[in-house]
Parts: structure tokens; sequence; C-alpha cells
């Protein structure tokens, strides 16, 4: 059902469209924290599970999910290449790296996070911006619901970590410029080489 609430809602706006889901997996029965892009006829583009689940008071994701185990390509939404994370998955900077070699031009990270931490994903969000070389665009509730804790700034981020937009508002709106991204991958740092052959070496001695 959420699929389709999604793709509908896409289709009539005419737009693409980031929406998440529980989703239980048809084989293993097992849930993920889930999120769908669809394009603007409402078609699924891309369907992507969380990898870092938190494990703590009043976040036990752990405990009632399990873990997204790949990264999914990303796709093609308007001539831009758009990749998708999921909120604490962004703690992990290789994931929107490996996303822009990929092709992502666009790294859409949508969060549910407490406004006190704000400085700290910031912080975080800017560097994924630079490390990448790509856009980052983070949404988070705007307020809280019911009492709870979760709600805080959305923020548009350029690939040389300039703050584009920040806002607690429920709808905003960002142009983003191929320019500023083509700009940022010729200069420094953006131009450096993405040494996969290094790094997964590295990884293989852990």
């Amino acid at each position: 059902p959420r699929h389709r609430t999604l793709a509908a809602a896409a289709r009539d706006a005419r737009l693409a469209l980031l929406g998440g889901a529980i989703v239980r997996d048809p084989d293993s029965g097992r849930r993920h924290n889930t999120a769908l892009l669809f394009g603007p006829a409402g078609e699924p583009l891309l369907d992507y599970r969380k990898v870092h689940l938190p494990d703590e008071e009043g976040y036990w994701e752990a405990h009632h999910y399990e873990p997204g185990d790949r990264l999914e390509s990303p796709a093609r939404v308007a001539g831009w290449g758009v990749g998708v994370q999921i909120c604490s998955d962004a703690n992990r900077p290789q994931a929107c790296s490996a996303l822009a070699a990929m092709g992502a031009d666009v790294i859409l990270i949508p969060r549910a996070t407490p406004a006190e931490t704000w400085p700290r994903w910031r912080l975080v969000l800017r560097a994924a911006a630079v490390t990448s070389c790509a856009y980052v665009i983070s949404v988070n509730r705007p307020g809280s619901r019911s009492g709870g804790v979760i709600g805080g700034p959305s923020v548009a981020i350029a690939p040389t970590g300039d703050v584009l937009l920040e806002t607690t508002e429920p709808v905003a709106a960002v142009t983003l410029d191929r320019a500023v991204l083509d700009t940022a991958r010729r200069e420094y740092p953006g131009y450096l080489d993405v040494r996969a052959d290094v790094y997964a070496d590295a990884w293989r001695r852990v």
C-alpha cells in the first residue's frame, strides 16, 4: 500500500518523490527501513534499505529491523544522478563517496533526528558533500510530534560545502546548478582520484 500511495503522489504532482516505508522482505519475512524513489510518472526508480541501524535508548532500530546489505546504484532524474542514504548511514562517509563514484550528482539523506544534535549533523552532512563532491540534501521532520524529541532543520549543501538552504519549514525549494558541480569536480579536492583498489585492499586487511 505504501508503494502505491507514494507512486500515486509522484504521478499526481508530476514530480520525482522520495518517501520512507517499513518493507517486509517477501523471501525472508524480515523488515527493513526503506527509502523508495519514484519518478514523475509514478515509476519506481530506486529501493534502498538502510544499512547502519542505531541501537540505543529511544532508537532501537537494530531490535526491530534488519540492516540492508548493499548500496543501490544512483537513479537518473531529469538528467541528474540521484543516490540515497538514510539518516545514520551518513555517519559512515564511504557510502556517499561510493555513490558519487557510481554516478550520483545528488545524494538524498532523509533523517529523523533530535534538534539538539543538529550542529553535529550539519558538520557531517557538509563533510559528505565536500568529500563526495556531490550535492547533499537532507530532510528532517520540521517539528516534533506528540511531544517527541524528533525534529529540526533540513538542509541543502553544495559540493563545495556551502549551505544553500537551511530551514525548519515543511515545504522549501532550492535550485541546483550543474556548473557548480562541474567546477567543484575540476578543482581541488574534487579532481583527486578515487582509489577503490587501495581502499578495497585496506578493508580486506581489517
